[in-house]
């Protein structure tokens, strides 16, 4: 039977007592703190959420009231989210590195009246925004170092908030059971904020049914086992951290385990070897990126070896997914590359016991997607929404294909209406935005369609095909179809391009802003005996716009013309959320970008070969400042000449 369908576990807080009269002594979470990981078993686990909801009842928090956690992973935070659930609260996770204004508009949206932060760094933060939030009584800290001297009467640290909690219990025995009785299945467990891609971030509100009826269907598919080993490191505010480090990992007793901090997540994640894993396309961009890397320092003779490897994995790769089984000498091959390469990459990827991975949250290159295929890592795609729980559809094992999104998992019913929008219902679809009812009228139909904003369609297999956000698909200018992000991807194959950005609809041609990857760039000018100061002399130099020009050239020769990047300009800084122009979840905010470069775009299709730019740039602690500067323009013509210059071998 169904966990949600039953009194018994049909919210979170009471999974967490069911598993914890379950198996008692089970790992129930982890986390890595001086280099050792530390082990709350499941009795544990119960035991904490229990303390920690009698001391926010002590300090009178209730039914309806709103706690919210920042920071990094840490098992503390997720207690305090659980907690608050237990007395009829709701949990609202937000972005650690946000910056102070965008921390007062959640905050005073979701009307929080408790924050528990993780350390002095978070503590300050909302110290600085006491006084616009009215609501706020009391600010928790889990980290006490550098805060001994910190006298703010609403200040207290999660272990006195504890022992409170224990003091509490002692007077008012029967209370804990009876507010965790009171929850049910319809009772909103969270406001997931969503990234804000079009605008002002919007609070999609949750479910405990939303979350626990979506990670049992996520389970029916899937090859999850209890005591699977989840890495907790993706930020706590985006949906799919929690709907698999609570949702997930409650419903099918997965050990959540969270690195020591975000500098030592490849080191954990080595250390660790997680069972299963998610990742949003950032992370295995990066993953490819070092692996190319390592690839090109190696000495000859090794990346000689490597790329031979690499070459006949991705040429069996495509086999497969064409229905071709690989011959003898293919297979003695790979046989042979597992020892020489392909186990190796895995381990140093900490990807070695990953029965399954997954990667979410936008699109992923076919081409990157394909490596790690081809080197036995079994990555598939999944495709999801704030306001779907996270989840829509996902791949089977046998039903991998770069190209879609796979079917929707069980329960879940989708359709494709006129104008090509995708369209759900079902028991993972949320129940509208906070204190937003037109959002919800805009995004929910009447009989309980959730319009998701994006462009797909069917397969002939029946698996889900997503284009593109419907309002980013476009046309050119003599009717071409113009889908911005299957561009984008190509370019962010390369180690050297970190984001691009096309621009291309009703226009004649494609161009592309580039933000180059300040690592791999700046280690092939250090191999070229280039010197230069910062990001933006870096940015500036001709040699770079000479190699990001061949990259382009590659990414151009797998596009058919019309569609290939005819301009290109190479930014002199990093797209940056602080800037608003990608959200913290690194998506393109493209409106935004396109009214902020709107010079840009005049130089690329107004023929001009430099533009002028002043751009506001935001500090990590807010402060303003502005950069003025000359951009050159390139273009493609001649290119062909440079990508023979700069091959691969020479880079």
């Amino acid at each position: 039977m169904s966990l949600v369908n039953s009194s018994q576990t049909d919210t979170l807080p009471k999974l967490v007592k069911y598993n914890a009269a379950t198996t008692p002594l089970g790992a129930g979470m982890r986390e890595k703190t001086r280099g050792v990981w530390q082990t709350y078993s499941w009795a544990e686990y119960r035991d904490q959420v229990r303390d920690f909801a009698l001391g926010l009842a002590s300090h009178g928090f209730g039914r309806g009231d709103r706690l919210s956690v920042i920071g990094d992973n840490r098992p503390q935070l997720y207690f305090a989210q659980l907690a608050a659930q237990v007395l009829g609260g709701v949990s609202v996770p937000v972005y650690q590195d946000s910056i102070a204004s965008e921390l007062a508009f959640v905050l005073n949206h979701a009307e929080t009246s408790v924050i528990v932060a993780e350390d002095q760094e978070q503590v300050d933060k909302a110290l600085s925004l006491k006084d616009k939030l009215p609501l706020l009584r009391l600010i928790v800290f889990d980290d006490p170092r550098g805060l001994w001297a910190y006298d703010d009467p609403i200040l207290r640290s999660f272990e006195s908030v504890l022992e409170a909690g224990r003091v509490f219990g002692a007077a008012n025995p029967s209370f804990y059971e009876a507010e965790l009785t009171k929850g049910k299945a319809d009772d909103t467990a969270m406001i997931a904020y969503t990234s804000g891609t079009t605008g002002t971030p919007k609070g999609a509100m949750l479910t405990h049914h939303n979350m626990i009826a979506t990670a049992e269907a996520f389970i029916e598919v899937n090859d999850v086992k209890y005591g699977d080993n989840w890495l907790s490191y993706l930020p706590m505010a985006w949906v799919g951290d929690t709907t698999f480090t609570l949702g997930m990992a409650l419903v099918a007793r997965l050990t959540a385990n969270c690195p020591e901090n975000p500098e030592t997540v490849q080191r954990d994640l080595r250390e660790l070897g997680p069972n299963v894993m998610l990742a949003p396309p950032r992370i295995w961009e990066s993953m490819l990126t070092q692996m190319q890397v390592k690839s090109v320092d190696a000495t000859p003779f090794k990346r000689r070896i490597f790329d031979y490897f690499r070459g006949l994995a991705e040429r069996c790769e495509l086999d497969r997914s064409d229905g071709k089984s690989p011959s003898l000498a293919d297979r003695l091959g790979l046989a042979l590359g597992e020892v020489l390469v392909y186990g190796p990459v895995r381990d140093q990827l900490g990807l070695r016991n990953a029965r399954w991975c997954y990667t979410g949250g936008a699109p992923l290159g076919p081409d990157t997607y394909r490596f790690f295929r081809s080197f036995g890592v079994n990555l598939k795609q999944v495709y999801g929404a704030t306001e779907a729980t996270a989840l829509i559809a996902c791949q089977a094992d046998a039903e991998t294909n770069p190209n879609t999104v796979g079917r929707p998992i069980p329960r879940i019913e989708i359709k494709i209406d006129d104008r090509g929008e995708v369209m759900l219902k079902g028991p993972n679809v949320f129940v509208g935005y906070f204190k937003q009812e037109e959002a919800t009228r805009d995004t929910l139909t009447l009989d309980g369609w959730l319009k998701t904003g994006d462009a797909g369609f069917f397969d002939k297999q029946g698996h889900l095909v997503i284009v593109d956000r419907a309002k980013d698909v476009g046309k050119l200018s003599d009717g071409s179809a113009f889908a911005p992000q299957f561009i984008e991807n190509k370019l962010k194959f390369s180690p050297f391009i970190r984001e691009a950005v096309a621009f291309g609809d009703r226009r004649p041609f494609v161009a592309a802003m580039i933000a180059i990857d300040i690592q791999t760039v700046g280690s092939w000018a250090e191999k070229k005996g280039l010197a230069y100061t910062s990001y933006i002399d870096l940015s500036r130099k001709p040699e770079v716009a000479a190699l990001i020009g061949a990259e382009i050239a590659k990414a151009n020769a797998t596009l058919p013309d019309i569609q290939q990047v005819k301009r290109y300009l190479l930014l002199n800084k990093e797209l940056e959320a602080d800037d608003a122009e990608m959200t913290r979840t690194r998506k393109v905010r493209r409106k935004f970008v396109a009214e902020k470069y709107v010079a840009v775009i005049e130089a690329f299709y107004g023929g001009q070969d430099q533009v002028d730019l002043t751009m506001d740039i935001t500090f990590e602690d807010g402060r303003r400042s502005t950069i003025n500067s000359t951009i050159a323009v390139h273009d493609m013509n001649g290119c062909a000449e440079a990508s023979g210059r700069l091959r691969s071998g020479d880079v």
